[in-house]
C-alpha cells in the first residue's frame, strides 16, 4: 500500500475544525484532526509543505513517517508542524486499523478499560455564580459525574486577585450544589502568575478539587516547581506541549499530578503513547486535552481506552452533537462515559464535500486584558 495524496479540509460546527485526509492506492482513506484550528492558513500551508514527504510512502510505517515529518525539514517540529504531524499520525493509524479490520485501540495494545470516564464543560468565565451553578446542576442531572469550569472574569477584563476570590466562592457554591461525590476541576488557562496561582490552590485545598488545570503559563516549565512545592492540590498541565521533550521537566521532576496530553498537538498516537508510558513510571495519570471536533474526539477515545494510566477524558459537549451528518460513526456516550465501538480504524468516516460546504471564515479567539489595558493569556 502507498500513500497517494494528503489534503486539509476545514469544517464548521460548534467551532471550525481542520481535518487532514490521507488517501492510498488501495482505496483506504484515513482521517485526522489538527489541534490549532484557529491557525487554519498555517495548517493548510503546512500540509502542502509535508505532502512531498508522504506521497509514495507506506502508511503502515507510521513510526518512521513520524520521524520523517518531525525531523525531515531540518528544524525540529514545533506547534504548527506538530499539529499537522498529529493529524497525519491519526490518519495513518486509521488506515492501518481499516486495512486490518480492527479498531485502533486494538493496535495500541487493546482495551485497558471497558469505558472512558469523561468530564464536561459547564458555564465558566463569568462572575455570575448562579449561572455557573445552574449549568453544573443540569450537567449532573444529565448523567455527568465530572465537571470543569473556567476562571471567572469580567467580560474581557481579568483582574487576578479578584478572579481568585470569585473562583473560591464559586467552587464552594458548586460543591454545595452537586454534593461530595461529583468531581470538580477548575481550568485557570495559564492566566495567573505563580504567586496568584499558589493563593488560589491553597484556598481550594479543603474543597477537594479533582485538579487545577494550567495554573500558570507554560513557556517555562521550571516555574511549576514553585507552585508544586506550596500546595497539595492536584495540578494538571501540558495541553500546549508539542512533543515528549516539552513534557520532560514536569514529568521527571513530578511537578504535576496529571498530564494534559493533546493528541492533536503532541504528535498523534505515536507520541502520546510514549508520553503516557513515561508518565506511568512517575505515577502521573493522563487527562487528555480534547476540546476539538469529532475526529480528534474519536482518536482521544481510542487512546483513552488503551492508556492504562488514564484518569478522565475531556469532553466539552455531549458526543454526537456536532457534525454528525458529516462525520458519522461518532462515539457513543452513557452515564458520563464514552463507550468503545468495534468498527475498524477510528470508527468514523468523513464526507469531504459536505465538510467543505460548512467552512466559515476564521475567527480569532477572545482576548483578555488586565484592568490597566495590558494583555493577559487567553
Amino acid at each position: 500500500m502507498k500513500i497517494t495524496g494528503i489534503e486539509a479540509i476545514a469544517a464548521t460546527g460548534r467551532r471550525t475544525y481542520v481535518f487532514v485526509v490521507v488517501d492510498t492506492d488501495e482505496g483506504i482513506t484515513g482521517v485526522g484532526e489538527c489541534g490549532l484550528p484557529d491557525e487554519r492558513a498555517a495548517m493548510f500551508g503546512t500540509v502542502e509543505t509535508v505532502k512531498e514527504l508522504l506521497v509514495g510512502q507506506d502508511p503502515f510505517r507510521s513510526a518512521h513517517l513520524w520521524q520523517v515529518l518531525s525531523r525531515g525539514l531540518y528544524f525540529p517540529a514545533r506547534r504548527e508542524l506538530s499539529a499537522v504531524i498529529s493529524a497525519v499520525d491519526m490518519a495513518l493509524w486509521d488506515i492501518k486499523g481499516k486495512a486490518l479490520g480492527v479498531p485502533v485501540y486494538e493496535l495500541l495494545g487493546g482495551r485497558a478499560r471497558d469505558r472512558v470516564p469523561c468530564y464536561v464543560h459547564v458555564r465558566g468565565g463569568t462572575e455570575d455564580t448562579a449561572r455557573v451553578v445552574e449549568s453544573a446542576v443540569a450537567a449532573v442531572e444529565a448523567g455527568w459525574r465530572h465537571l470543569r469550569w473556567g476562571l471567572p472574569a469580567q467580560g474581557e477584563i481579568l483582574q487576578p486577585r479578584r478572579a481568585v476570590r470569585v473562583a473560591v466562592e464559586q467552587f464552594a457554591a458548586l460543591r454545595e450544589a452537586v454534593g461530595p461525590d461529583v468531581e470538580i476541576a477548575l481550568d485557570v488557562h495559564t492566566r495567573l502568575a505563580p504567586a496568584e496561582a499558589v493563593m488560589l490552590c491553597r484556598e481550594l485545598e479543603a474543597m477537594r478539587p479533582l485538579f487545577i488545570e494550567d495554573p500558570i503559563r507554560a513557556e517555562n516549565p521550571r516555574s511549576m516547581e514553585m507552585v508544586r512545592l506550596r500546595t497539595t492540590v492536584p495540578l494538571a498541565a501540558g495541553e500546549q506541549f508539542g512533543s515528549k521533550w516539552e513534557f520532560r521537566e514536569l514529568v521527571e521532576n513530578e511537578w504535576i499530578d496529571y498530564a494534559r496530553i493533546d493528541l492533536a498537538i503532541v504528535g498523534g498516537f505515536t507520541e502520546a503513547m510514549k508520553v503516557a508510558g513515561w508518565c506511568e513510571t512517575h505515577y502521573i495519570d493522563v487527562v487528555p486535552h480534547n476540546p476539538y471536533g469529532p475526529v480528534a474526539n474519536a482518536a482521544a477515545l481510542h487512546f483513552s481506552l488503551a492508556c492504562p494510566n488514564l484518569l478522565v477524558l475531556e469532553q466539552p459537549v455531549m458526543p454526537g452533537s456536532d457534525l454528525l451528518d458529516i462525520v458519522p460513526g461518532q462515539p457513543r456516550w452513557a452515564d458520563g462515559c464514552l463507550l468503545p465501538g468495534d468498527a475498524p480504524g477510528l470508527g468514523i468516516t468523513l464526507d469531504r464535500e459536505a465538510a467543505r460546504r460548512t467552512a466559515a471564515a476564521d475567527r480569532l479567539p477572545q482576548r483578555f486584558r488586565r484592568p490597566d489595558g495590558s494583555l493577559t493569556n487567553w
